[in-house]
């Protein structure tokens, strides 16, 4: 058996890993190649193109790279038809995987993708076209696969990764004491995003945050954890002065065990929520999107839910306090935190709530990606 496996970025890097994983162990002699990260690559994916293919963000960006990102999708095109896999399977980045997977549809080859769109969020319309263009469609959430039936499309919860991660990960007293961090001293993680813009715009926000945090708790632990060690000096010119006044610390590459260890986090809008929702961590949720964008999308009414954070959508009410735009602001931030640290018991029912998620979720995603594609590849 041949299948192309088709990732664009970091995360779904990781997540086809894991597949590609599951699937080389029931078939050892099954041959995989494709758009891979060095995961993956690990996993036994033999790389066509890397990762830096589709490392573009932003709408000039994207813009700018259309031509190559054109002949990029062509030549690939050119190169799956020419292998005949038995399949076409992509990992997350729609935009660049979607097309591809419905241009080969036409061409008769079974698609598949894993990692649903956020229809649900925004851009609902979509899903007519999605269902047009794959024959099997995994999903991270189980409220997911009920959107795509009315089209007609064969889609399966297969599970999370992160929950699958997570439940790995030691307990709380036990990561927090490796951290040197005493039982009764509070400790606030604040993050600010891990791409670019996101930084510049919240970094500011995030040290008068501390400054106030510091006021109200003058032991605590302060801890900004970021994704890459290269943001830290973005963050210290934006912002270190106020930071250090505040005692902050700058943690990079650490943000799963400052969330386990944390008392409460102050997180910008993202996959992170659901990290630190699923290791039983209180968050605040703000984001602050550039004006215009935050305008034309409202605008144009592409935002159809009422929540923006994965822990309330999961859940469905305001389980979690999100500050968005104009309302996102250092007074507001730090009452919010402070409305969890002092309400023992509502932190009780979040960590109850979290574990019951990160058990629904954790269902060993790569394994059952891998059956639920072995048996549509045999039964159809």
């Amino acid at each position: 058996m041949r299948l192309v496996l088709s990732a664009g970025e970091a995360s779904g890097d990781q997540i086809a890993a894991d597949l590609a994983r599951a699937l080389k162990a029931r078939l050892p002699e099954l041959e995989m190649a494709g758009l891979a990260g060095p995961r993956m690559q690990s996993a036994g994916v033999i790389p066509w193109y890397g990762l830096d293919a589709l490392n573009v963000m932003g709408l000039t960006e994207v813009v700018a790279h259309l031509p190559r990102l054109v002949r990029l999708r062509r030549d690939y095109r050119q190169r799956i038809l020419a292998w005949q896999p038995d399949a076409f399977i992509s990992i997350d980045a729609p935009d660049f995987n979607l097309g591809l997977a419905r241009q080969l549809r036409r061409r008769g080859l079974t698609t598949i993708h894993y990692v649903s769109p956020s229809v649900w969020a925004w851009r609902a319309r979509r899903i007519g076209k999605i269902a047009r263009s794959l024959d099997l469609l995994l999903t991270l959430f189980p409220f997911e696969p009920e959107l795509y039936r009315p089209h007609g499309l064969d889609a399966r919860f297969v599970g999370h990764h992160l929950a699958d991660e997570l439940a790995e990960l030691p307990g709380r007293e036990q990561v927090r004491a490796g951290l040197g961090v005493a039982a009764d001293q509070v400790m606030i993680a604040l993050l600010p995003g891990s791409r670019g813009g996101e930084i510049r715009r919240h970094a500011r926000l995030l040290a008068e945050t501390a400054t106030r945090l510091r006021a109200r708790y003058p032991g605590a632990m302060l801890v900004m954890l970021l994704a890459r060690r290269d943001d830290k000096a973005t963050v210290l010119d934006l912002a270190g002065n106020a930071l250090a006044e505040a005692q902050v610390t700058l943690v990079a590459d650490e943000t799963r065990v400052g969330l386990c260890a944390a008392d409460l986090a102050i997180a910008a809008s993202g996959t992170v929520t659901l990290e630190a929702f699923l290791v039983g961590c209180p968050q605040v949720v703000y984001y602050r999107l550039p004006a215009a964008t935050y305008w034309l999308a409202r605008l144009l009414r592409l935002v159809r839910t009422r929540h923006v954070s994965l822990p309330n959508i999961l859940c469905q009410h305001n389980l979690v306090p999100e500050r968005l735009q104009q309302a996102a602001t250092a007074d507001q931030l730090s009452r919010d935190a402070s409305a969890w640290l002092d309400q023992p018991g509502r932190v009780e029912a979040y960590r109850a709530l979290a574990e019951e998620w990160r058990q629904r979720l954790g269902r060993g995603a790569g394994e059952q990606a891998a059956s639920a594609i072995l048996e549509k590849l045999a039964h159809g």
